[in-house]
Order: structure tokens, then C-alpha cells, then sequence
């Protein structure tokens, strides 16, 4: 995702439980050329005890051991809370989470009236006197599992059947339930049916994580959304 226009890396909305992700990998390249703002992954869950809400955003893919983050880029995570969910209206309220850094690779992140600051490059983090807001920042490992061959496969079926297809307004397929399994099946194989083999393995990415009490992000009510994005700093932003 390019530094100017952000781009979607997430939007989900959850009831404070489980887990939700998103992914995108091996993009365009005006985005390639940018890694240093280039969202892959975008994670949000909560803590067990479900006092926190833990969010992650990987950036870059397969980056040096010494890569950087970008301080000439805002790394944002936008969350929007309601007592209900709703795709028709905008949220009850909003809190961005918005993470810069310094030539130093010291972070600065505001959420709401919180500002956390300093190296966060230890595993611990840092966070702010009362433990509300908690950042890491580093390399780590990519975590998202790819099988690349077997999407590869599937899409090279779906391509030589597309003429004997019909599809729907959308442009989605219409499949049989034996079709629809076998390509699932794929999915989840190599092409020779022996299991996926993850194509990202070894991989790094540049892993911005923070975990923040629930009550900074659910003033609108407990149902939260969530998406990241990258922007350019705005001129004369020392922060």
C-alpha cells in the first residue's frame, strides 16, 4: 500500500472476542517500492481476560534483517465502537491510534489523551505509567501462512473452466458443491495433494504491536471495528 493513499488493510467489526485478520502480500509496484509503508497484515484480538485489545501491523514483506520503519510515514490503526453492529451508519465513536517514528527508530504513539514514547525495540515494549497503552516495534517473523502453489493451481482450474461458467452480478462463480470442495481441497494442498507448504517461511516483516485497555477504544459501545493505513506525515509533524 502506497505511502499517499493508505489503502485498506482491515475492516472488521467484533464483539471484543476472538480473533479477526486481514493480509495482503506481494503488492503492486508503486507499493513495493515503498516497503517501509507497505501494510501486509493487519491483526486485532483480546487479551483472555478480555480487558485489552491487541493489534498488530506488519509492514513490509521478506525485509533485510535491518529494515527500518519510514520517518517520514504515520502508521495508523482506525477503530470505531457502537452498542450495535451496522454497515448503514458511521460508529458512536472513534479513536485513531496513530504511531510516527524518528530517524533514532523511537516511537511515539497517541491514543486519545495517551502519548507512549521511547525504544520500543525491546520485547517488553513500553507503555505509558498506568499500563493502559503497551508498544512493541521490530523485525519478526512473518506469521501469515501462504501456499502459494496450491493457489496457483486453483487459479489456473478456475481459469480454464471460466468459459463453461456462469457468474452471478457480482462475478462470482456458480459452483456445485463437489466443484466448490475440490477447490477448497487445493486450497489447503500442494498441487500433488501432499500438505501446503508455507511459500513465507523465514520470511520478516517490521511488526508494529500495541495492547491497550478496551476502555480507550469502546467509548461508543463494545462492538469495535478496526482498519490500518499509512499516510505521508503531514509538514512540520516533529512528533
Amino acid at each position: 500500500m502506497s505511502r499517499s493513499d493508505a489503502g485498506l488493510a482491515l475492516v472488521a467489526a467484533i464483539a471484543l472476542i476472538g480473533t479477526v485478520q486481514a493480509a495482503d502480500h506481494a503488492d503492486s509496484p508503486r507499493a513495493a517500492a515503498d516497503p517501509a509503508a507497505d501494510i501486509t497484515d493487519v491483526f486485532a484480538w483480546m487479551s483472555p481476560d478480555a480487558r485489552r485489545v491487541n493489534l498488530i501491523m506488519g509492514i513490509g514483506r521478506d525485509v533485510a534483517p535491518d529494515a527500518r520503519f519510514s520517518d517520514a510515514v504515520q502508521y495508523v490503526f482506525r477503530t470505531g465502537s457502537d452498542d450495535v453492529y451496522s454497515v448503514a451508519s458511521l460508529p458512536d465513536a472513534t479513536t485513531n491510534i496513530i504511531c510516527t517514528f524518528d530517524a533514532e527508530q523511537v516511537v511515539t504513539c497517541r491514543v486519545g489523551a495517551i502519548t507512549v514514547s521511547g525504544d520500543a525495540g525491546d520485547p517488553a515494549g513500553i507503555s505509558d505509567p498506568e499500563g493502559r497503552v503497551r508498544v512493541f516495534a521490530g523485525p519478526r517473523n512473518d506469521p501469515f501462512f501462504f501456499n502459494g502453489s496450491g493457489f496457483r493451481q486453483t487459479a489456473r482450474v478456475v481459469t480454464e473452466a471460466a468459459p463453461g461458467l456462469t457468474f452471478d452480478e457480482a462475478g462470482c462463480p456458480a459452483l456445485n458443491a463437489d466443484t466448490a470442495a475440490a477447490l477448497r481441497e487445493q486450497l489447503r494442498t500442494e498441487p500433488d495433494g501432499s500438505p501446503a507448504q508455507d511459500d513465507f517461511a523465514g520470511f520478516n516483516i517490521l511488526a508494529l504491536v500495541l495492547s491497550i485497555d478496551k476502555s480507550l477504544l469502546t467509548r461508543g459501545g463494545p462492538i469495535l471495528e478496526v482498519w490500518g493505513s499509512t499516510h505521508l506525515r503531514p509538514s512540520g509533524d516533529d512528533s
